[in-house]
């Protein structure tokens, strides 16, 4: 299914690589030719100031000014990256509680194609945000990492499939079809120390899938040489220039990857691309 829908929250402050990123995930949104949805959603808990005292009304009255002026630049900052690439688009705003924030976004995207979400790195509420659109939403995210704005590509022409034989990286693969029908490269990677037959056959039988969609495709396996894979992910993607991972989320469950670590959870905290997950 083509992507037509695109879903993009606008939260937090507007610093200058949140706005940079909305601009890019607006041109990532152009190059699908799709339509746009920007919904920006008031917290508290970014613009509070360091000190409120509860009896000082212009104290209060002082944080909801600045709130309201943050979320108001990030409105301004996507109608003109979308007016500016002649794109669909509509915008939202609204006010929620804050620990409503994360599963408000997840009932706005069960109704669009793909959600965009810019990442912060090791940010414990971005974190929280990618958690619940992946249980709640039904529906894929692509991950945009704000300290490598600048340098990522709104087109995907040299992508990695991530591949583990599991079911959620299956349901990634067909999430993320018309993307990879677009690039001009694309690799099936497993990473696994030893080369059995299982993992080549399965890497092997994932290819001639995608040669049916017209995906001509390529399968290795990277060795992980005792690092963890999140990182070896990472180390692939800056060594072969890759524009896009391709993956699924939480093949060990997430009580699990919170306490001892996993793949998942090291791309949320500091995804090296663009990075679009499936669950």
């Amino acid at each position: 299914m083509p992507i037509k829908d695109v879903f993009l929250p606008l939260i937090g402050q507007p610093r200058s690589s949140t706005l940079a990123t909305i601009e890019k995930c607006v041109a990532v949104a152009a190059d699908l030719g799709a339509r746009i949805t920007g919904l920006a959603l008031e917290d508290d808990a970014f613009a509070r100031p360091k000190v409120v005292f509860p009896d000082d009304p212009e104290a209060a009255e002082f944080s909801a000014a600045r709130e309201a002026d943050d979320m108001q630049q990030l409105l301004d900052t996507f109608s003109t990256a979308t007016s500016r690439a002649g794109i669909r688009a509509q915008s939202r705003s609204g006010r929620v509680p804050a620990d409503q924030i994360a599963s408000t976004l997840a009932e706005h995207a069960r109704f669009s194609d793909l959600t965009m979400v810019p990442v912060k790195p090791h940010d414990s509420r971005t974190e929280n945000i990618v958690d619940t659109l992946l249980f709640e939403s039904g529906r894929p995210l692509l991950l945009c990492p704000e300290q490598h704005v600048e340098a990522l590509r709104p087109e995907f022409e040299n992508v990695v499939i991530a591949w583990d034989h599991s079911a959620r990286a299956a349901r990634a693969v067909g999430d993320a079809l018309p993307i990879l029908q677009a690039a001009a490269v694309v690799r099936v990677i497993t990473v696994a120390d030893d080369k059995d037959e299982a993992v080549t056959q399965s890497g092997t039988s994932l290819v001639h899938h995608l040669r049916e969609h017209g995906v001509y495709a390529s399968f290795e396996t990277v060795k992980g040489g005792g690092s963890s894979i999140g990182k070896v992910l990472g180390s692939f993607a800056q060594s072969h220039a890759v524009d896009a991972i391709v993956m699924g989320a939480y093949h060990h469950s997430r009580l699990n990857e919170i306490v001892w670590g996993g793949v998942t959870k090291t791309i949320i905290g500091q995804p090296p691309c663009w990075v679009m997950m499936s669950h």
